[in-house]
């Protein structure tokens, strides 16, 4: 038993890392967290071309295995190619929040080319990831940019039909396995969202689009057809559902944090709405650093290679929202928000609960 004479401050820090952010004097992350948001455009090119290098190497290396009739060969080669799809992602990621370069015109043409191979419109996808980093773990303010998540009680309200089509829409199947190629192969042509908001959405979307199709065009005539539907489209097809998990698990974990307007706080969300998804190396590497989610939505225009960087000089917040890769797993059970709980909880832990009028 701890004496009670002990400082409040000191049984802050007997508590676990997560608790005692809680329960301490709250923290001026902004200010603490200023100085990582310099990026050196030295270190930002060199990520660039060793991301897209690669990416490159490992596609011409699965035409020519292809080419050569080794397809076996070519279809294992979709798998690094994929997570280097996946960190080229991630780098359009940085440019979108302005933290790749110092020069946005820099940030804007790198994120809008290598949207061309990431089929996500950079403009467009811009716009609606901002509305989601400022209305992060908001349910009054859920809406572009994030996975739908109702309430218990909004889900009770549904109809039966209704019903199902949520259960289906967050079913392993259709989030995991459906959903990834609907968002980037569909979903991402038009707008959705912002067909109102003017001409430059439209621009961003369908200029993605046109762009896409003729680089597509240009690899068909360059090495067929076959090659590029069992390389470059099996490619995109596995970088899209590493991304949608990743996105996921980042906002949906056991211990995650939602509130209402009235008690909605930025940094709380950052902290406890988002998680520090603590990947093994080389899936680290792989994934820029995304998975140090807490402190990427504290500080958006940190660029991400300066991320493990504020974990080494804060430790105190490597245990903040820490989720493994087994831990992320059980998340995929977690469909609703239970208000009264203040938790994600199943399908299955509600069954029994009666349907709201």
């Amino acid at each position: 038993m701890i004496p009670s004479h002990i400082h409040p401050i000191l049984l802050a820090y007997l508590r676990s890392p997560s608790e005692s952010l809680r329960v301490t004097k709250p923290l001026d992350w902004t200010q603490k967290l200023a100085a990582y948001r310099r990026s050196d455009w030295r270190r930002s090119v060199f990520e660039l071309a060793l991301t897209a290098g690669a990416l490159a190497g490992v596609w011409g290396l699965g035409w020519l295995a292809f080419a050569a009739g080794f397809w076996p060969v070519a279809l294992l080669l979709t798998v690094p190619a994929a997570l280097f799809l996946v960190r080229l992602f991630m780098i359009q990621h940085d440019c979108g929040h302005g933290a790749f370069f110092e020069a946005k015109a820099a940030n804007e043409w790198v994120g809008r080319a290598i949207g061309v191979l990431t089929l996500t419109p950079y403009d467009y996808w811009r716009r609606t990831h901002a509305q989601h980093h400022a209305t992060s773990g908001n349910l009054d303010r859920r809406g572009l940019g994030v996975i739908e998540m109702l309430t218990v009680d909004e889900y009770l309200a549904l109809s039966p039909v209704r019903r199902l089509g949520y259960r289906l829409y967050r079913h392993p199947a259709v989030m995991f396995g459906l959903g990834p190629a609907f968002v980037f192969f569909i979903q991402q042509r038009v707008p959705i969202g912002l067909m109102k908001e003017g001409w430059r959405p439209w621009a961003s979307t369908l200029g993605n689009a046109a762009a896409a199709l003729v680089g597509l065009g240009a690899l068909i005539w360059l090495v067929g057809l076959a090659p590029i539907l069992i390389v470059n489209a099996l490619t995109m097809l596995i970088a899209a559902t590493i991304g949608v998990w990743l996105f996921y698990v980042q906002h949906q974990f056991e211990g995650v944090a939602w509130a209402r307007n009235g008690t909605w706080k930025r940094e709380e969300a950052a902290l406890h709405g988002s998680s520090h998804y603590d990947l093994p190396q080389p899936l680290r590497w792989f994934t820029a650093n995304i998975g140090i989610h807490h402190v990427h939505h504290l500080a958006s225009r940190i660029p991400f290679y300066r991320l493990g960087d504020v974990l080494r000089d804060h430790p105190e917040l490597r245990g903040v929202s820490r989720i493994s890769i087994r831990d992320s797993l059980r998340t995929v059970r977690l469909a609703l928000w239970d208000e009264a709980a203040q938790r994600l909880v199943s399908f299955r832990e509600i069954r029994d609960r009666p349907r709201l009028a």
